[in-house]
């Protein structure tokens, strides 16, 4: 699976226009460096039951051995 290419126009627009970058530092920057400025990077998405387990799976709430019964 190939990546798609830049949209270079767009993102100088983004840049250059939006963000009011001066062309050296637009240049110098990244596309990553870029969409993460405008807000546009890969943020995670909603907690789903399915992480909300796998996380307590990796981070349960006592120590092995240890009982749920707080009167133990």
């Amino acid at each position: 699976m190939s990546t798609p290419p830049l949209d270079w126009p767009a993102l100088m627009r983004l840049g250059l226009r939006d963000l009011r970058l001066r062309p050296g530092d637009f240049w110098a920057l990244t596309p990553a460096e870029l969409m993460l400025m405008a807000g546009l990077d890969a943020a995670p998405g909603p907690l789903t039951r399915a992480r909300l387990e796998e996380l307590a799976a990796r981070y349960p709430d006592h120590r092995k051995g240890e009982s749920d019964d707080p009167n133990k």
